[in-house]
C-alpha cells in the first residue's frame, strides 16, 4: 500500500485556512464563530435549551453564555423560561438571526465553491459526499480504536520487548 499523510495531517491546514477566509465574513457581519454556530443549530431546529445547544456544537455550556448574550442583544436568538423548568432557557433563532446566517453562509459558501471549483465536478461531488458521509459519524466512531489498541497494558513496541 502507497503511503498516505494522515487525514488530520492534511486536513488541519486546509482547516485554518478556511476559518481564515470565514472570519472577515463573520465579522463583517457581527457574529463570530461561536455564534455562528450557535445560529446555524438553532436555524436547523435541532436544539432548544442551553445545555442542548452547547452539546450539539461542541462548546461548554458554562462558556457559551456570552456568546447567547451578545447574540440576545443583538435581536438574533431569544431566551425564554421553559414552562417546563425555569431554570433552563428555550433558545429561538429570530428572523434577524436567520437573515444573518443565510447571508454570512452565502458568503462562505461562494468563497467555497471558488475552492471547489479547482477540482474536476466528479471529485468534487465525490469529496463532498465523502466529507458528509464523514461529518455524519458520531464521535465515537471516529475516536474508537481497534480491538489490539484496546488491550490493557499494551505498549506501543510491547512486541519489540522480548
Amino acid at each position: 500500500m502507497t503511503a498516505r499523510r494522515d487525514l488530520a495531517e492534511m486536513m488541519h491546514p486546509l482547516l485554518q485556512s478556511l476559518v481564515a477566509a470565514e472570519l472577515p465574513v463573520l465579522a463583517a457581519h457581527g457574529v463570530s464563530m461561536w455564534g455562528y454556530a450557535v445560529l446555524g443549530a438553532l436555524d436547523d431546529g435541532s436544539v432548544r435549551t442551553q445545555a442542548a445547544l452547547a452539546e450539539a456544537i461542541g462548546a461548554d455550556k458554562t462558556r457559551i453564555i456570552g456568546t447567547l448574550d451578545k447574540l440576545q442583544a443583538a435581536g438574533l436568538i431569544t431566551r425564554d423560561p421553559d414552562p417546563r423548568d425555569r431554570r433552563a432557557r428555550i433558545l429561538t433563532i429570530t428572523a434577524e438571526g436567520r437573515e444573518v446566517r443565510r447571508s454570512v453562509r452565502a458568503e462562505i459558501q461562494a468563497n467555497e465553491e471558488r475552492l471547489l471549483a479547482r477540482l474536476p465536478a466528479a471529485d468534487r461531488h465525490g469529496f463532498l459526499r465523502a466529507l458528509e458521509a464523514l461529518h455524519r459519524l458520531p464521535r465515537e466512531q471516529i475516536t474508537e480504536r481497534s480491538p489490539l489498541d484496546r488491550r490493557p497494558n499494551r505498549r506501543p513496541n510491547a512486541a519489540h520487548d522480548r
